[in-house]
């Protein structure tokens, strides 16, 4: 049975009342009016979101990893070799990688989901499977996958974000791993935003301009192949990576259970963009943890009307700048709740 229909209509919009309660406790604080800038309008999304005020301490965040290969990866689109991806899950389960170091240092859980990498990894307690298939078609000349699969992998996401939850997790960040994943990140974006694939398609791990070219040209034929068809899934299932749709399955369910989604950088927003042409409402969930060097992370943010909390010149993905902004988040709840009123002060 295709559950997704049912999780789609299980996300609420968030509710704007303790936004403006939020809002209006900021200025009884000790405190000028607004003088905590975005701080407070991250405050008050965060009471929207969990319909409180103050909204809750962010006690035990986790991080979702979702990784998987892409058939568009022979053309040339990235200098390094398939096998990578593998290699990196298995990384990230030994703890070794720099999304691990950041989130030790964050305090924040990891897990580990093979969306569909080549060559399975090994298994190992941080690890779950989607089971879908091993990396996608070459996007380029054919659909990525079906979109019975691209159901597969939503669901796998959306099913271990509920695992995160069931286990005390209040606040989901997300991260991508799979080498030449920016070039169904550009399609995405290109599709769901309506840009150029020029505007869209960035440098990724650091290409030259020859192979910049070359990634704008697959991501153009990919465009032109998929046709005008704007059915949300379909473009997903025709452009996407496995990741992709494992991660927007993640943000689905975890704004089905009221949490905040952290995104990290390209492939994440492609991500959230999939999420938000299949159910509008999870943007009220959605906080931008920071602005990527890659050009389609701005269009992305731009058209799901996010404002990065932080702008470091990160490129890595695998959730590390969703991971640096979530001291911040922690510190705009903190505020509205540990903060001396006025009147407590004898004003």
């Amino acid at each position: 049975m295709n559950r997704l229909p049912a999780l789609l209509a299980s996300i609420e919009p968030t509710d704007e009342r303790f936004a403006t309660m939020a809002e209006e406790r900021h200025n009884g604080l000790a405190k000028p009016p607004g003088s905590l800038g975005r701080l407070e309008r991250l405050g008050a999304r965060l009471s929207a979101i969990d319909r409180s005020c103050p909204p809750p301490a962010v006690e035990r965040p986790g991080l979702l990893i979702a990784a998987g290969d892409h058939g568009v990866h022979v053309h040339g689109v990235s200098p390094w070799p398939q096998e990578i991806t593998t290699l990196m899950i298995e990384n990230f389960c030994s703890g070794r990688a720099s999304a691990n170091a950041i989130a030790s240092a964050c305090g924040v859980d990891v897990a580990v989901l093979d969306a569909g990498a080549v060559r399975p990894p090994a298994p190992h307690r941080m690890l779950s499977a989607a089971d879908v298939r091993n990396g996608t078609a070459d996007l380029r000349t054919e659909p990525a996958m079906t979109e019975t699969e691209c159901t597969g992998a939503i669901l796998a996401g959306a099913a271990l974000a509920d695992r995160m939850v069931d286990a005390g997790v209040g606040l989901l960040a997300l991260g991508d791993m799979g080498i030449a994943n920016t070039t169904p990140s550009a399609a995405l974006i290109a599709a769901y935003t309506g840009e150029r694939p020029e505007r869209v398609t960035g440098r990724g791990t650091g290409i030259d301009d020859a192979t910049l070219a070359r990634k704008v040209d697959v991501v153009a034929d990919a465009l032109d192949r998929h046709g005008p068809d704007r059915d949300p899934l379909g473009v997903l299932a025709s452009l996407g990576g496995l990741e992709h749709a494992a991660l927007a399955g993640a943000a689905l369910a975890a704004a089905a259970r009221r949490l905040p989604v952290v995104l990290d950088g390209v492939n994440t927003v492609a991500a959230a963009l999939a999420a938000a042409a299949l159910c509008p409402t999870v943007t009220g969930y959605l906080i931008a943890g920071h602005r990527s060097v890659e050009p389609g992370a701005s269009i992305g943010l731009a058209h799901l009307g996010l404002e990065p909390l932080l702008d470091l010149e990160l490129r890595l993905g695998e959730g590390t700048g969703a991971l640096l902004a979530i001291p911040v988040i922690r510190s705009a709840a903190a505020v509205l709740r540990d903060v001396a009123g006025l009147d407590e002060l004898g004003a």
